[in-house]
């Protein structure tokens, strides 16, 4: 019989890539958190995890157990709920800005849908202010999303500096006016990198508008301009511009903004979660 308390140790330092990452989350010390996969290892004659300087990494075999692992899991939290008084029920339409999602909030919400699985979570992404706009139609029952300094709106989650990015800053510095890579309007981001721009008197032009961080970071490594980034969310591949070569950034905060009329259980129960991990992972 497979451990699943090992196996929940196991999923975890996949998803924080380190042992030490895993142990914060789960609330357990590192050793312990070595021992349940050694003893996971030892029960299947199999090596699962490949540890080198920088992270750990799944082997085959540790691909191969993975997805079953996460089933297992889902069967349990299933089972826990069956028999829980006051389990969650419902639809919770959740906002998430686009920087966010490709973060580590996903394994929030994997957890949450693990946790709670008579909840329909649907998870709508786009940039800050169409979320906003979305919300005030009636059409998100929570929004998770940045706001500027100033801005009263929602329940503070963190707050994070902005930078900028370029493939070779040398060379997008050299131009005679800075080659940005920008979301379109209505977008946190954007707005506070014009601004600066223009009160410094500098000189810019858009030479690439997507509403997709994807398809931002790719024209970023095109070597096409500037991005402008989240620090922790900076995408592999760019170099931050050092300070005092262009103009400083203000910080974004992101915040949590239930919704009037939403479900208050499920509401509470996902902004908790999304409070407590979110601000355990940075």
């Amino acid at each position: 019989m497979l451990d699943l308390v090992q196996l929940r140790s196991f999923v975890t330092v996949q998803q924080m890539g380190s042992f030490t990452f895993a142990a914060e989350r789960l609330g357990l010390g590192q050793s312990t958190v070595s021992q349940h996969i050694g003893k996971l290892e030892a029960a299947l004659g199999r090596q699962l995890l490949a540890r080198d300087t920088h992270k750990v990494v799944l082997t085959p075999d540790g691909e191969a157990l993975l997805g079953h692992a996460r089933t297992l899991l889902s069967i349990e939290g299933q089972v826990q709920a069956l028999f829980t008084a006051q389990r969650l029920r419902g639809t919770l339409r959740l906002g998430v800005s686009e920087d966010l999602v490709t973060s580590r909030l996903p394994l929030v919400l994997e957890d949450f849908v693990r946790s709670h699985p008579s909840v329909d979570l649907e998870l709508t992404v786009a940039l800050s202010g169409v979320l906003y706009q979305m919300q005030d139609n009636g059409e998100l029952d929570l929004v998770l999303a940045k706001r500027r300094l100033g801005d009263r709106r929602g329940r503070l989650v963190y707050r994070e500096p902005l930078v900028w990015l370029a493939r070779d800053p040398e060379h997008v510095l050299s131009l005679a006016a800075l080659p940005l890579i920008a979301f379109p309007a209505p977008s946190v981001t954007r707005s506070i990198a014009l601004e600066v721009l223009e009160r410094h008197r500098m000189p810019w032009r858009i030479v690439c508008t997507c509403g997709s961080l994807s398809g931002l970071t790719a024209a970023a490594r095109a070597g096409m301009g500037v991005l402008v980034q989240p620090q922790s969310m900076s995408p592999s591949g760019l170099k931050e511009i050092p300070s005092g070569r262009l103009p400083p950034l203000e910080d974004v905060e992101f915040v949590l903004i239930p919704s009037k009329g939403a479900d208050r259980a499920l509401v509470s129960a996902l902004s908790e979660d999304i409070l407590t991990k979110v601000r355990g992972l940075r």
